[in-house]
């Protein structure tokens, strides 16, 4: 029998990109089980193929890391240890270390383990896959398959909505604005929010908006006259429905960009370049990119937006945002006007079935 553990230690969003990489892993295995941190429990959940999670809010990782608790690190290794299993694979972001998790996954006993990893491992990897620029769904699937899980076409990412999850939107075809992000360079300003949600219902669209508990202030900024504020009122499960309802999302680069792609609904992303697009672009859904990627915050990883005014996604007029939402929702427009030619990215939205974004101008591309 073979045990497999997982390891993600990342958010919502992170977890989900996994997911395709965790059902290859699954397949090969008799048990596959996830290691998470709180911040990535919810969309755990949610995942396909897991048998067994285990959340540890680790002190290595993450925007508010924990303290180190001996202790608590401790009954991880024993639990580990319980578990026999054979085989470790850590997941982990390009910027981040696997050798922390990998030292207790030897401690525990782990026969093999297997990582990304820059870092020399010293004897704590057995396999030291090197990463390649693609996106993070690709990375992960790459790493599962020299872990030893076939090869795959099946890189879509997917959720399992409980049975008898409700839509607190209720209906279907409306369009979802989730202006929020847990990182603020990611996300909409309340102004421009506002505007964007104003615009869509001036054309004629229903307009819920989302968030999370925390995003409750700045979903009401945004709200105009003949929107649903959802903000706070769901739990992810619930986000899932509500978003698997809707004929599009507008969104930046958060995890309901994600959960909405696992669901199958298009996203219209206004995605702030702190991060590269090609690797983090919501996947395997039509999606149109807006936002200006060759803007001077590009690839800092900043939390905060070090531009006064968040110009490279507060430059996105709103009419240009609801164009976008109306290839998906409404009068679907063909081309790309010439004014909005440095700033899109696209699907084919005519075959859904596409895992890899088709980029169509010279901004962002796959690695």
């Amino acid at each position: 029998m073979t045990r497999t553990l997982a390891v993600r230690l990342d958010s919502d969003g992170d977890v989900l990109l996994t997911g395709p990489a965790v059902r290859a892993l699954a397949a090969a295995s008799d048990r596959l089980d996830l290691l998470v941190s709180p911040a990535g429990r919810a969309a755990a959940g949610l995942l396909p193929g897991v048998d067994r999670l285990t959340v540890f809010d680790v002190p290595w990782s993450g925007f508010r890391p924990a303290a180190v608790n001996p202790a608590a690190i401790s009954a991880l290794v024993v639990d580990m240890t319980h578990q026999k299993y054979d085989l470790a694979v850590v997941f982990t972001s390009f910027h981040q270390s696997p050798l922390p998790m990998a030292l207790l996954a030897r401690m525990a006993g782990v026969p093999r383990i297997v990582a990304d990893s820059e870092d020399y491992p010293g004897s704590l990897l057995d396999v030291r896959h090197r990463r390649q620029e693609v996106h993070e769904v690709e990375a992960a699937l790459q790493l599962a398959t020299a872990a030893g899980a076939p090869a795959t076409d099946d890189s879509r990412l997917r959720v399992s909505i409980p049975p008898g999850t409700g839509n607190p939107a209720g209906g279907s075809g409306y369009v979802v604005l989730h202006p929020g992000a847990s990182v603020p360079s990611r996300g909409l300003l309340p102004a421009h929010a506002h505007r964007i949600a104003a615009e869509l219902v001036a054309r004629g669209h229903r307009v819920v908006i989302t968030g999370g508990p925390q995003e409750v202030e700045l979903a009401a900024a945004a709200y105009a006259p003949g929107c649903t504020d959802l903000a706070g009122r769901t739990d992810l499960a619930e986000l899932a429905a509500v978003l698997r309802a809707a004929a599009c999302v507008v969104t930046g680069n958060t995890g309901p960009a994600h959960l909405a792609a696992a669901v199958g609904t298009p996203v219209v992303s206004l995605f702030s370049p702190v991060v590269p697009a090609g690797r983090w672009a919501p996947y395997g859904v039509p999606v149109v990119l807006l936002g200006d990627q060759q803007a001077p915050c590009a690839g800092s990883r900043a939390r905060e937006c070090p531009v006064p005014g968040h110009p490279c996604l507060s430059g996105v007029s709103a009419a240009e945002v609801a164009r976008a939402v109306e290839r998906f929702a409404g009068p679907i427009e063909n081309t790309v006007s010439a004014g909005d030619s440095d700033s899109v990215m696209e699907t084919d939205a005519e075959h859904t079935d596409l895992a890899r974004p088709r980029f169509v101008d010279d901004v962002v591309r796959p690695g």
